[in-house]
């Protein structure tokens, strides 16, 4: 490959002592207030830094909307200019060591070779995902009407073929999970026989489970609606959750921030999981009005704080099969996906780092008690602390960047990369 522009460690490591002595000040202040409160901010530094969410390849090109799509500069044309973004994520936030393909968005013609290259850019994969959810040129059938629970066996059957192709390819780049989200629906009352449909999933599913390795998991994705508007046949947990019981244990339930009816109680869907031992895991976004995709914590932090509050609950009591896998999932249309990606990857980081400090046994104490605001109270003193410089100080010492969008535009990244990457009008990342 033609050399590529990177951002050079000696660059971040200049622009960092610029702002070492202020970091230095702001996290002793923190450290002696935490300590005031029993914290030992050096054991919530380590844990904070071993924090880690993957970014997916689709995430690092401009989204759209059902109207248009405005591309951006520099947009990755390929997988490869894709992991050359997610690289750079990953060299300033020091959170994002994986990286999550979409097939057949990215179009891939040795794994081997994928794989060592993304190793050299100090990567590896997360879960794969499959898209039954489009016709690709020169597909024979259409999903038109449905892919894994289509009426037609033969579509079923191709949906199935691609999905087992993707657990093939996985394996070859080293991953260990697939993640299946399926379009299928109705517009219509009457369209379909409701459950029919979930019968045909279900024998998909059994068929794409048979293919799976030993060490491997399949990650079941649900959405409430769009783009049927009247049914949708994994519509919410409950559905997801009956799927994956009855497929086995290798089969987990994934939970997507903005897959749910407005106002609803996502933390509470997150214990319940748990509890059944049916949390595969994350894709992290925000949302609005639905399915929004907007950046991690931009609208509803405190609801994604309740969230790891949930899920560092959950590791503290040691609930059985609980190692849920994070990615983020979002649509960037008026910003760079670069710097959204990486605000929101801070993002997560810091809502872990507020959970960890709630304490549990105080907490436990005021719930039964009955003492309703003290233990809200207790929550929002964590959720309110301002752990800033306990995320910058975990970066920089990773070798990470303090502040890494400033990096990121003092380097020129962005503008290298329009040069490097002239727009020739196909862009295989994004969603319209």
């Amino acid at each position: 490959m033609a050399y590529a522009f990177r951002i050079d460690d000696g660059f971040v490591a200049d622009e960092n002592r610029r702002l070492a002595a202020a970091l230095d000040e702001d996290y002793g202040a923190l450290g002696r207030q935490l300590a005031r409160r029993g914290l030992d901010i050096e054991a919530l530094t380590a844990k904070v830094g071993a924090f880690a969410v993957a970014v997916p390849t689709w995430g690092v090109g401009t989204g759209g909307t059902r109207f248009a799509r405005f591309p951006g500069p520099g947009e990755p044309r390929g997988i490869h200019d894709k992991l050359q973004d997610c690289a750079t994520i990953h060299q300033l936030t020091r959170a994002t060591p994986t990286v999550s393909p979409h097939f057949p968005w990215d179009h891939v013609s040795d794994w081997a070779a994928l794989r060592e290259e993304a190793s050299s850019l100090g990567l590896g994969f997360d879960a794969v995902n499959s898209n039954t959810f489009q016709d690709q040129p020169g597909q024979p059938l259409s999903y038109k009407f449905g892919s894994l629970s289509h009426s037609d066996r033969t579509v079923r059957d191709l949906a199935v073929a691609h999905n087992v192709a993707c657990i093939e390819a996985g394996v070859a780049l080293g991953s260990r999970a697939l993640t299946v989200w399926i379009a299928d629906g109705s517009n219509f009352a009457g369209q379909s026989n409701l459950t029919a449909a979930f019968d045909r999933y279900l024998e998909s599913m059994h068929r794409i489970y048979a293919a799976l390795p030993a060490h491997w998991q399949v990650f079941i994705e649900h959405k409430l609606y769009e783009p049927g508007f009247y049914s949708t046949v994994v519509a919410d947990w409950g559905t997801s959750l009956m799927a994956a019981q009855l497929l086995g244990d290798k089969a987990k339930c994934l939970v997507d921030l903005g897959h749910h009816a407005p106002n609803t109680n996502i933390e509470m869907i997150v214990a319940r999981l748990v509890r059944a031992g049916k949390l595969a895991g994350f894709h992290f976004n925000d949302s609005r009005y639905g399915d929004d995709d907007l950046d991690s914590g931009s609208i509803d932090p405190f609801r994604l704080f309740l969230v790891f509050n949930e899920l560092v609950d959950a590791a503290a009591r040691k609930a059985p099969g609980f190692d849920p896998a994070y990615m983020i999932d979002q649509s960037h249309n008026v910003t760079d996906p670069v710097e959204s990606l990486m605000g929101s990857a801070i993002e997560l980081q810091r809502s872990h780092a507020q959970a960890l400090l709630v304490d549990r046994a105080a907490l436990a104490a005021l719930q039964d008690d009955n003492d309703a605001l003290g233990a809200h109270r207790l929550l929002k003193q964590a959720f309110t602390t301002d752990v800033s410089p306990m995320l910058a100080m975990a970066r920089s010492r990773a070798g990470g960047a303090i502040d890494p969008v400033a990096v990121y535009r003092a380097a020129g990244y962005r503008e290298r990369k329009a040069q490097e990457r002239p727009v020739t009008g196909v862009v295989s990342a994004g969603i319209v």
